[in-house]
């Protein structure tokens, strides 16, 4: 006796997105659209795999990311090292390099689409996840750091988000970062036997991933340990500066976090992060900042670059804890139809509904006029369309309204496009 097969499931962290959960998807992916279009922000598509040694390269070999969190494997077909995506910007910059797409002009660049990392899964945090990324390349003032910050705080207007709350910073420039990288280990190496291990693994490779730690044990170290702002140079105060003066005329509110340093190695000069309280631990919804050593660092020639990511599902998660509900786009028509030449004519009319710009549903799979009906009052169409030998003799239509009070009409169907149109 043969055993049962097993039913197959997706991988864990790896989620399906379901016809009912898709509204709220497809309502905010319309509404970054809409306003990244304002903002004249041009959309790329780049590849879900790259070459491992891209992201090596631009996040940093002593990163959690490069060196737990990747999907990597060998290319059976040349043996090459692979990489399924974790993040964007690396992929995105790669893209402009390769294609030389700075050398007319700076680029203002958005994508959208799903990142890998090998994380444990928790509600807001997945292995298989969707970033909507922003990259400008070739802006090297604080006007555009300025403008991504108050770009996105319009989006939290037209989303009604609420409680979302801006922290920024700035992590100087490379010479800042050396002078306190200095002052950091020093007093980090008196404090040896408070550090956890991944924070003595990091001392002398990537001490400001240290500041980052969200060991509870290890708090009042972290907050006792040098500032980097008392490090920075007269260039780097005057960006920051600069930028707080665009925000405030803005009227967008933002609180200074000095322990705020982004878990990738190729930020400089400003970070920030959009946080909120209600979505628990994963309580970043949208991060990013300046690299301007990036473009160089995957072998390009020296540019400014600044950029972020949004989180799609915190986002939603955050969307749908407000009890937010997507705009309702029901169907203008299910067309219901009986015997062999109304099945005909049902075609020929439902093509033409779609022909005028209407949304119509034909019946398949035959079933009495009773049996359709419930089926078109399902579907959330608004009108049923009702054809039988009759009426496709007579080259007509019964059309009766599922959604509001008013009586079944037969008509033509140049006259039941009128009625579906003006309500």
């Amino acid at each position: 006796m043969s055993s049962p097969v097993s039913q197959v499931q997706a991988i864990r962290g790896m989620n399906d997105i379901l016809p009912e959960q898709s509204p709220l998807w497809e309502f905010f992916e319309d509404t970054v659209r809409d306003w990244l279009h304002a903002y004249g922000y041009k959309n790329i598509r780049m590849p879900i795999v790259e070459q491992t040694g891209l992201f090596k390269r631009a996040i940093g070999e002593v990163t959690d990311i490069v060196e737990k969190e990747m999907y990597t494997f060998t290319d059976a077909l040349n043996g090459e090292s692979l990489t399924l995506r974790p993040e964007g910007t690396a992929s995105c910059v790669r893209a402009v390099l390769q294609h030389n797409l700075l050398y007319n002009a700076p680029q203002r660049l958005w994508y959208m689409g799903p990142m890998f990392r090998h994380e444990r899964p928790q509600k807001g945090r997945y292995r298989q996840f969707h970033q909507v990324g922003v990259e400008s390349l070739g802006f090297a003032g604080p006007d555009i750091d300025a403008e991504q910050i108050i770009m996105t705080a319009r989006l939290w207007k037209r989303l009604g988000l609420q409680d979302v709350v801006l922290e920024i910073n700035t992590l100087g420039s490379q010479e800042d970062r050396a002078r306190h990288r200095a002052r950091l280990v020093h007093y980090l190496e008196q404090h040896l036997d408070l550090l956890d291990e991944d924070s003595k693994r990091r001392l002398h490779t990537n001490p400001l991933r240290v500041l980052d730690s969200k060991n509870p044990a290890m708090h009042e170290l972290v907050e006792a340990a040098p500032k980097l702002l008392d490090d920075l140079d007269e260039a780097s105060l005057i960006h920051f500066d600069a930028l707080q003066a665009m925000l405030r005329a803005a009227g967008v509110e933002y609180r200074i976090n000095p322990r705020l340093v982004r878990g990738l190695d190729y930020y400089n000069f400003t970070v920030f992060e959009w946080v909120t309280t209600r979505l628990g631990a994963q309580g970043t919804v949208c991060a990013g900042g300046r690299y301007d050593g990036l473009i160089a660092q995957i072998g390009g020639k020296p540019a400014p670059a600044c950029g972020f990511a949004m989180g799609v599902e915190r986002l939603l998660a955050l969307l749908e804890e407000q009890s937010f509900q997507p705009p309702e786009k029901p169907v203008d028509a299910y067309v219901v139809h009986q015997g062999e030449t109304a099945d005909q004519f049902a075609f020929q009319v439902v093509e033409q509904l779609r022909d005028q710009g209407l949304s119509a549903i034909l019946h398949c799979g035959g079933g009495s006029f009773k049996s359709q009906m419930k089926k078109a009052d399902s579907s959330g169409a608004r009108y049923a369309v009702i054809i039988g030998d009759d009426e496709a003799a007579a080259g007509q239509l019964t059309l009766k309204p599922l959604r509001e009070l008013g009586e079944q009409a037969r008509v033509n169907l140049a006259g039941a496009i009128e009625i579906i149109r003006s309500k």
